[in-house]
């Protein structure tokens, strides 16, 4: 590999993340022990080279350019990855520590993620965690993240996906609605049913219901005047209320089958499921605040007898 970088390219780099985290020469070359006029030349040296303005500047402020923030989001990024492998590199990174950032479905994350997040901290104490629960795909360049979670894997996106669960899916339906509309007895009988139906929010399509059928999963385009997009627990609402039936994940549904809200109806066909997966970027350094988080959530949610349920 050829070399790219000279110590001054990397130093103005660093004095350009640190007039951006402040957002203040000042600040700036007071943290780096330099003078203001210093680090503005490095930075304007460092824009010269570029070809780009980073930084806006008046005599009362200084703001950063849409291609300064996030030419800033990678830079800072990409010096955190140098500094935590120097430290792994000398033995001085003993226990994981700093920031790991997680986007999660909404559903998984509230149900699945979130309620083992107290046990991680107790166990790290040094590691902080900043969650998003967005259904979106999010950009982990652009958008700083480390990992996400997510129910359907890109082809081709570059990113490593480790299996989490395949999460069971059933039927349900509120005895309301069943007091007045016979239960299904074969997938077929669905088409005699009010199907809640729920939005993929990537491409606009009803996501069709799976059933078992004599050890095979099927895919079945279910009937229903009632669409949900976006909020997964929409329709399950609904089906609270009586409106239809509703395949969603167990995990969603497990107190409302319990305490007799919901009822589980095609049991006989159930035992199809949908997988989630843990994503980050392959190309990427992996601290070892990372790895610390990948391993315990695979250990909490994957396969085998360790797994939390």
């Amino acid at each position: 590999m050829s070399r790219q970088f000279q110590d001054l390219r990397l130093g103005s780099i660093e004095l350009f993340c640190l007039t951006a985290q402040h957002l203040s020469f000042t600040a700036a070359a007071k943290s780096a022990g330099l003078t203001a006029a210093a680090v503005s030349r490095s930075v304007t040296r460092l824009e010269g080279r570029l070809g780009v303005r980073l930084l806006m500047r008046t005599t009362r402020q200084v703001r950063l350019t849409d291609v300064g923030q996030r030419y800033y989001d990678q830079c800072r990024q990409a010096l955190g990855q140098l500094s935590e492998a120097e430290r792994e590199a000398t033995g001085q990174q003993l226990k994981p520590s700093g920031l790991v950032r997680m986007s999660l479905p909404t559903s998984y994350g509230h149900y699945r993620v979130l309620p083992l997040l107290p046990d991680f901290v107790r166990r790290y104490p040094d590691i902080e965690i900043e969650t998003q629960l967005t259904n979106r795909n999010v950009d982990f360049t652009d958008e700083g993240f480390d990992l996400a979670v997510r129910g359907r894997v890109l082809p081709d996106s570059g990113l490593v996906a480790r299996k989490l669960e395949d999460a069971p899916l059933l039927i349900v339906g509120a005895p309301s609605y069943l007091k007045h509309h016979r239960p299904p007895r074969t997938a077929d009988d669905l088409a005699q049913h009010e199907c809640i139906q729920f939005v993929l929010p990537s491409s606009g399509q009803v996501v069709p219901w799976l059933v078992q059928s004599e050890g095979h999963t099927m895919e079945f385009s279910t009937p229903g005047r009632l669409r949900c997009a976006e909020d997964i627990l929409a329709p399950i609402t609904l089906a609270r209320a009586g409106a239809g039936l509703v395949q969603t994940y167990r995990f969603l549904v497990e107190d409302d089958l319990r305490d007799g809200r919901l009822v589980e109806v095609l049991a006989d066909h159930a035992g199809a499921s949908r997988p989630f997966s843990l994503l980050y970027p392959g190309n990427r350094h992996m601290t070892l605040r990372v790895r610390t988080m990948i391993n315990f959530l695979v250990d909490a949610l994957g396969p085998g007898p360790q797994r939390s349920r």
